[in-house]
């Protein structure tokens, strides 16, 4: 009897581990990709960061050799946002079509989204010779050489002397040099751009014009009420997801924790609010400094 007791117990302990929601358990679905439509939003939340002993180092090395070619409209952004997400923003400050597609080594994947870069030429008389700063914000799959540049019109043009840049852009592909630099947005502050297919069980988000390392190689999200971080996973690009396993609705606001390449730490607190929309735009009032 005693053994028949024991045995009903642990099936009931059982069953009740399986019915039983877990708090802050979250369970990380399978990725799928959005269109993202920009919609502005004043919502604002203050951060604070905190900056580990070691960090990259940019500017420190020499330049390193590439290859270079357009892509896009002669005067264009190149495309509309493409592998990384960020769409019309391209074309927008603080980007300002200074943007470039990178082949697979730079683009990472998608961690390389948003890393800066200085590019100069002096292989074509058309080069000026004076560097240019530009974003990754599109993979080049495609591109022939291991680091390859196939940067927007307005990008090429600006490695250019003056009233050069369409000779510059007429030479087809040709030797550059570049190296990483920090993305400096000056007056810009963090953006959380909510993702189209987000609903009250599934959250997307891109995130943007992060200052110094320009990308992230984490990002963990907080719900309402929780007190501890869950990591979110990218799902492509510059964009993050999370999703519901319990049934029951994400609770916001959100807080995000977001950690660059060199490992700094940035934590957005309730930076998405209750009663966050889809497509909305939700910005912190700092950045990376």
């Amino acid at each position: 009897m005693a053994k028949s007791y024991t045995l009903m117990f642990g099936a009931l302990v059982v069953l009740a581990l399986l019915v039983s929601p877990i708090a802050c358990s979250r369970k990380l679905g399978k990725p799928s990709k959005h269109k993202l439509i920009h919609k502005a939003a004043a919502r604002v939340h203050r951060n604070h960061t905190t900056t580990p002993a070691a960090s990259d180092s940019y500017g420190s090395g020499g330049w390193l050799s590439a290859v270079a070619t357009y892509y896009g409209a002669p005067n264009g952004d190149g495309s509309d946002g493409g592998a990384c997400g960020y769409q019309t923003a391209v074309g927008q400050p603080p980007f300002s079509s200074m943007i470039a597609a990178g082949s697979p080594a730079l683009y990472k994947g998608g961690k390389g989204c948003g890393a800066c870069y200085e590019v100069k030429c002096t292989s074509n008389s058309a080069c000026s010779g004076q560097p240019a700063t530009v974003v990754i914000t599109d993979e080049c799959p495609g591109c022939s050489e291991t680091y390859h540049f196939d940067m927007s019109g307005t990008s090429m043009g600006a490695m250019a002397k003056p009233g050069m840049a369409d000779k510059l852009r007429a030479a087809g592909i040709f030797q550059i040099q570049y190296k990483r630099v920090p993305c400096k947005y000056s007056g810009v502050n963090l953006a959380f751009r909510v993702d189209q297919g987000s609903n009250p069980f599934y959250f997307e988000v891109l995130i943007e014009f992060e200052d110094g390392d320009g990308t992230l190689s984490a990002v963990d999200i907080m719900e309402a009420g929780c007190g501890s971080w869950t990591p979110m996973v990218q799902n492509w690009g510059a964009l993050w997801r999370y999703n519901s396993n319990t049934g029951k609705a994400l609770r916001a606001p959100f807080s995000l924790r977001l950690t660059s390449d060199s490992g700094k730490i940035l934590v957005a607190n309730n930076v998405i609010p209750a009663g966050w929309k889809a497509g909305a735009t939700y910005r912190s009032l700092v950045n990376y400094s």
